[in-house]
Parts: C-alpha cells; structure tokens; sequence
C-alpha cells in the first residue's frame, strides 16, 4: 500500500518531463512569425521609418527571443539613430546567443569606434578576421575601414566652427 502512491509519483514525473521536452523546438529553428516580423522590421529601417523598424523588430523577439537577426536589426536600428550603446547592448545579447557570429562582431565593432573604444574594435577585427578563416570577408573590410575613419564624435569635435560676428 505504501509503494503506491511513490509509483504513481514517478509515473506522474516522468510523463511530466517527457512531455515538456516535446515542445521545445531546436535552437537553430525559429519561428516563421518571428521571421517575418524581422524582414518587416529590415523593411521599415530600409525606409528610414525607426519607429516601425523598433516595433516590428522587439515583436520578433518577444515571439522569439532566440531571433539573433531581430537582435541585430535592432541594433542597426540604433547605429543609424547614433544610440552606439545600445547597439552594443543589442550585439552583446546576439553574442550571448552565438559568439562565433561575424556580423554581430562587426556591428559591434564599428559602434565601439563610434564611441571611441578603438582597441575594443580592434579585438573585435582580429576576432573577425580569425573566423573569416584568413580570406577576406565583407565585414572585415568594413570594421577595418570603421576603424581607419575613426569615430564621428571626434570627427564632429574636430570640425571647423562657423565664426559669428
């Protein structure tokens, strides 16, 4: 009598754990909503429209929050609204999810030059650099060329002033 209600115990927790692993879905597969709200948000940033662009793009992620490209369509969102920190923050949580990602590293990157943490960016390009496998990738060309412009803080900072008489 005693050994019954541990039985039905187990029975129960094994069901119960079996039955959670069949609802997960593999991390390399994301929702379609997700998706689509992604290339929705890429379209609205494409346009210049940043609001709709954020919108469309925190949806993606509250459907999936493993969509790495809504994560970096976000941060793309705030590098071209100057928020350099905030694309860093974004990048950092599509590191977290794939470190191994070049355009993560390079959008990083390039807002770490915006903000002036060169030899950041330049870890970043070696990084780059070394998942490029040694040939030339598109990302590495652009963060290098990021890093030779140097950020637009000094830029600005450095600029003539009009004189007023």
């Amino acid at each position: 009598m005693r050994v019954l209600p541990i039985a039905v115990a187990v029975g129960l927790g094994a069901a119960l754990i079996a039955s959670s692993g069949n609802s997960q879905t593999p991390d390399n597969q994301i929702r379609p909503e997700s998706a689509a709200l992604v290339r929705q948000g890429e379209a609205a940033l494409s346009a210049g429209q940043f609001q709709a662009a954020d919108d469309a793009l925190e949806t993606a992620l509250v459907v999936d929050p493993r969509n790495r490209q809504a994560l970096l369509g976000l941060a793309r969102a705030a590098m071209k609204q100057k928020l350099y920190g905030q694309a860093i923050r974004f990048t950092n949580k599509a590191l977290a999810l794939e470190p191994n990602d070049v355009n993560a590293l390079a959008l990083q990157g390039d807002a770490m030059v915006q903000l002036g943490a060169t030899a950041r960016a330049q870890q970043n390009l070696a990084k780059v650099r070394q998942l490029c496998g040694g040939r030339s990738c598109a990302q590495a060309t652009t963060l290098a060329a990021a890093i030779a412009r140097g950020p637009a803080v000094a830029q600005k900072a450095t600029a003539p002033t009009p004189k007023q008489n």
